[in-house]
């Protein structure tokens, strides 16, 4: 997961919109390809809740000799959020007041804080322009966001959500929390750093698996089949195996914190209404949806495409639920490559 990983700080200050200020703010990013002289052949990709900036690994299939990313052309980044375990600001960053993780004294933060983090960045290194911003899910609400905070994006490919995070969303995500903070580890969330897989996340990764895939999904995958002799049907083998897997690489914390980050998402939250916000950007946005995703459904794509002056929604037909924008990567490719070279096609 480290490989190619470079860490560095924030030159400035990071502030969250709770007005926290950090006066160092680690950043974990992973790059391909080259500048252009003007700064501005740049992909950024965005990563979802459990994601982290080495996107060749979670989103292979568009670094492919056919997919949307070519290193060749483009510089491509992706950065780690704050409030990860993966190398950036996070609840297990140093104090420097008190020389302890920041555990629960990390402050909330908000989508819009991922956003500004990564513009920070973004302009510590120059970039001048952006010729696309990509993210599914959590990655979706950044851009989304990016391209209502920042003019450089010159066109947006949205996954699997929405304009804000509906109340089926925050219930599941609560749920989740609930059996992090039930975990007798947790202990006021104060439990030792690397003490282990902590079952409170594994009950969470469990629950979240459900909801990223569909029923269907699942009835061709396990049906009603055996894992052993005691009588363990193989769906709670594969979701007790998810479960510890993410448990041994991914901070209660963290979960906590980046999820009700998902929960702050709202693109109206202080703002104008859906429409006016949605209306004032200019670029082609192309939005994806997933016939089986119950996490985020369709509805909500085909929502937020149609508030967009140029937005466009294109539906993958696929068993996969919410997990289908990591799976999927032929018809993703089929969809966004199109959208891309059309939009050059406008702008030559």
């Amino acid at each position: 997961m480290n490989q190619g990983i470079n860490i560095t700080e924030l030159e400035s200050p990071f502030i969250t919109e709770s007005g926290f200020r950090f006066e160092q703010a680690p950043v974990a990013y992973k790059t391909w390809g080259e500048l252009n002289p003007s700064r501005d052949n740049v992909i950024v990709i965005f990563h979802a809740l459990t994601g982290h900036a080495a996107a060749d690994e979670w989103f292979s299939g568009i670094f492919r000799d056919s997919g949307v990313c070519d290193p060749d052309k483009h510089f491509i980044i992706c950065i780690n959020v704050p409030g990860s375990c993966y190398g950036s600001l996070g609840p297990q960053t140093v104090s420097p007041k008190t020389g302890e993780p920041y555990r629960n004294d990390f402050p909330e933060i908000t989508i819009r804080d991922m956003v500004r983090f990564q513009q920070q960045f973004l302009d510590q290194l120059d970039i001048n322009g952006l010729e696309l911003v990509i993210g599914g899910s959590m990655g979706g609400m950044q851009a989304l966001e990016f391209i209502i905070m920042d003019r450089r994006p010159r066109s947006a490919v949205l996954i699997a959500m929405g304009k804000a995070h509906t109340p089926w969303a925050i219930g599941i995500s609560h749920a989740q929390r609930t059996a992090i903070m039930g975990d007798p580890k947790w202990k006021g969330g104060d439990y030792p750093v690397n003490d282990g897989p902590f079952n409170g996340v594994a009950t969470a990764r469990m629950m979240a698996m459900i909801t990223y895939r569909a029923p269907e999904d699942y009835n061709r995958k396990f049906g009603r089949k055996l894992q052993n002799e005691d009588g363990q049907f193989q769906i709670e083998s594969y979701l007790n195996y998810q479960g510890e897997k993410l448990a041994k690489r991914m901070d209660a914390h963290t979960y906590i914190t980046l999820t009700k980050a998902m929960d702050s998402h709202d693109i109206a939250r202080g703002r104008d209404d859906y429409e006016s916000i949605l209306n004032r950007i200019e670029i082609p946005v192309q939005v994806i949806g997933i016939t089986s995703d119950h996490l985020y459904p369709v509805s909500e794509q085909r929502e937020l495409a149609d508030l967009l002056p140029r937005g466009n929604y294109t539906e993958i037909d696929s068993p996969s639920g919410h997990d289908g924008f990591l799976i999927e990567f032929e018809k993703l490719n089929s969809i966004i490559k199109p959208f891309i070279q059309h939009k050059q096609l406008q702008l030559a």
